[in-house]
């Protein structure tokens, strides 16, 4: 699974721990940025990692920054995105099961590493359900 990767300055850390983790069980990541902790505009850094999901260059995005909120505002204007916004596990599991989310926005400033990381792999080990779901999405 190819996974593209960004944050503003708000979620840089976060990022980071997530990358050493993710790569370290086998996922193939991608940073699209920032690469500092200096202040920088979330959109410029959401555009490109949806971008590339929808255009299926990667399989799925993580976008991370202070609350999350930003990202996922941000990331759900490019047309074919699903971003969903987690802070607990079973919305996390839900957004994949009824809303096939492709991309996974998180705040640093809400959730701490541990967390992050169980609402991650359950982001990533679950499968969309399809059917009555399908349709819904096909809606949207």
């Amino acid at each position: 699974m190819k996974i593209a990767i960004g944050s503003d300055h708000g979620g840089f850390l976060l990022k980071n721990a997530l990358i050493e983790e993710l790569k370290q069980k086998g996922y193939n990541i991608e940073d699209f940025g920032t690469y500092t902790e200096e202040s920088c505009d979330y959109p410029d850094i959401a555009k490109v990692v949806a971008k590339k999901v929808a255009k299926g260059e990667f399989t799925r995005g993580i976008l991370i920054c202070g609350t999350g909120i930003g990202m996922s505002i941000a990331a759900n204007k490019t047309p074919g995105i699903r971003a969903a916004l987690c802070h607990d596990v079973y919305s996390a599991q839900m957004t994949r099961r009824h809303n096939d989310s492709n991309i996974l926005c998180l705040g640093e400033r809400v959730i701490g590493p541990g967390l992050a990381s169980l609402i991650v792999e359950t982001w990533l080990t679950e499968e969309f359900e399809g059917g009555r779901h399908q349709i819904r999405i096909d809606k949207i």
